[in-house]
């Protein structure tokens, strides 16, 4: 498993190119109980009513949860994968910055709970939360 913080990074940015990077997300931080980054959202994200599709919202939700879950078990050789998300979708939105803070709100042996929300960065207002239920798993050996 990945074990120091800019191997971490570098791993992360090596997934460019899969599903989740669809959402232009870019980590701020990451530590074991908090995640902080941001996205830019505009027409691509949109479903056909021209806002922003709600499994933008849960995909961030989700990726977000699992990289911070995965970071918190990551000395133990696990990481953790998604076994819940239950995304609201508050607001409609069209275009632009969004802010997306994590924390977790339970750690145990086998599972965690991660808190998500999503912020327009130019009003303040939240446009989505989220919460991720994850389990956690011994890492494969081939991993990195």
């Amino acid at each position: 498993m990945v074990d120091r913080l800019h191997d971490i990074w570098d791993h992360i940015n090596e997934a460019q190119g899969t599903f989740g990077s669809t959402t232009n997300f870019v980590f701020d931080d990451i530590t074991a109980t908090h995640v902080a980054g941001h996205a830019e959202l505009g027409p691509d994200h949109h479903q056909p009513w021209g806002i922003v599709h709600g499994g933008v919202y849960a995909t961030i939700v989700e990726s977000v949860a699992s990289v911070g879950a995965s970071y918190a078990v990551k000395d133990q050789n696990m990481f953790a994968v998604g076994l819940h998300n239950g995304t609201d979708f508050l607001r409609q939105f069209s275009s632009g910055t969004v802010l997306v803070e994590a924390n977790a709100l339970y750690q145990g042996r086998t599972q965690q709970l991660w808190d998500v929300v999503i912020t327009a960065e130019a009003t303040g207002k939240v446009l989505a939360r989220g919460q991720l239920r994850l389990q956690n798993l011994p890492a494969p050996e081939n991993h990195g």
